[in-house]
């Protein structure tokens, strides 16, 4: 099928990060949700072959290569394994921030190893209070001489007991200041001081997600992201890129899912004809194969935009409430084409359970709706 956002160069992108996945990512899938390990040298492959925050500048250890770019190789490893497309979405979601609200000389070198795939950064917003409430923070940050010090807790943190630093947002202003009193921080995870635990989750298990605890732990002054009390106003418009790119994350699962379960109907008999045979059968599938096709280039049409400096929050918005949604569906029929052989513990029951996560984290569903109204009705008239 013709794509107008894919010229031959990002197919080629495409067809070699494909080629990488299916050789190196696809057959450690399984084992990597039983013992929960993140494959730290799959990690560098990635970085070696420039697969990690392409679109970051070559100065910084990035390929300049632009968003899109970004998302074709995104979706490509997601195909294989969604947990080790994690470290794709995480590296760019932090290197741009590092990138653009960073001290260069404490950035830099973290963005190096952040594109060679030596480096993992969590990105630590939501807490016990509240995870949609986003800018209602409790952690603390305190200006103490050339340091500031964190006192608090963060949760539901992704790749939290794996990470070697964090983008930690805590509360410098007051408490009524809400979004405005809002600072962000680099925080190495071996401070003195951090602790970590990890959840036994339903899915998403080799990236896994746990809690951060800081207890006096002091961070450099110029570990700072951004302006001091603008660091959520600042660095949260990083998430409409992280937005697209879950879009294209969780389609691409669908799309295999979809791919299989064709190959799959096609194949299988009863009552003497192919499973496709009957439309109980093959409708539905045709349906999720528009819906994801659809779904996929409203992804890349965002990314596009951003290319191009083009305002794409509710494009961004629509991608992170529809793709989740769309790919859970998706997958859970596939699951059922499948019958027990797709119930049973294996390739098609662990997508869906990797899928559904995105239905929770990063930006539920009424909050991405929420955002939407407010690009076409202003902020006043939906009152949120």
């Amino acid at each position: 099928m013709h794509n107008p956002y894919i010229d031959e160069d990002l197919q080629a992108i495409a067809e070699h990060a494909r080629r990488f996945a299916t050789q190196q990512v696809a057959p450690g899938f399984l084992e990597r949700d039983r013992t929960r390990v993140l494959d730290r040298g799959l990690m560098r492959a990635m970085g070696e072959l420039g697969f990690i925050a392409p679109e970051l500048p070559e100065a910084v250890g990035g390929q300049g290569m632009g968003c899109l770019a970004a998302g074709v190789i995104h979706e490509q490893i997601a195909r294989a394994d969604l947990s080790i497309s994690y470290i794709n979405l995480l590296a760019s979601l932090n290197g741009q921030i590092l990138s653009e609200h960073g001290q260069p000389s404490v950035a830099r070198p973290w963005l190096e190893r952040l594109t060679r795939g030596e480096a993992l950064l969590a990105i630590a917003l939501t807490e016990p209070r509240g995870g949609s409430d986003a800018a209602n923070l409790r952690l603390r940050v305190e200006r103490v001489g050339d340091s500031y010090v964190v006192n608090g807790e963060k949760t539901s943190i992704s790749a939290a007991d794996q990470a070697d630093a964090a983008v930690v947002f805590g509360r410098t202003g007051g408490v009524e200041s809400g979004a405005h009193g809002v600072t962000a921080l680099l925080v190495p995870m071996d401070a003195p001081g951090v602790t970590r635990s990890r959840f036994d989750c339903h899915g998403q298990r080799a990236i896994g997600r746990g809690s951060l605890f800081f207890e006096n732990v002091r961070v450099p002054l110029d570990h700072r992201l951004g302006e001091e009390n603008q660091g959520f106003v600042q660095v949260m418009q990083g998430f409409d890129f992280s937005r697209a790119l879950i879009g294209l994350q969780v389609l691409a699962v669908a799309k295999v899912a979809l791919e299989e379960t064709w190959a799959y109907v096609a194949e299988r008999q009863a009552f003497n004809r192919p499973l496709a045979a009957f439309q109980g059968v093959s409708h539905p599938l045709a349906d999720y194969e528009t819906q994801v096709a659809a779904a996929r280039l409203l992804c890349l049409q965002t990314l596009w935009l951003k290319d191009r400096g083009l305002p794409h929050t509710a494009e961004a918005a629509m991608c992170k409430w529809w793709g989740p949604k769309l790919a859970y569906d998706c997958v859970h029929q596939c699951l059922l084409m499948f019958g027990h052989g797709g119930y049973d513990r294996g390739v098609m029951e662990q997508r869906l359970r990797d899928v559904l996560g995105f239905q929770i984290g990063d930006g539920t569903a009424q909050i991405m709706k929420t955002i939407i109204a407010r690009t076409q009705a202003g902020r006043a008239a939906v009152g949120v």
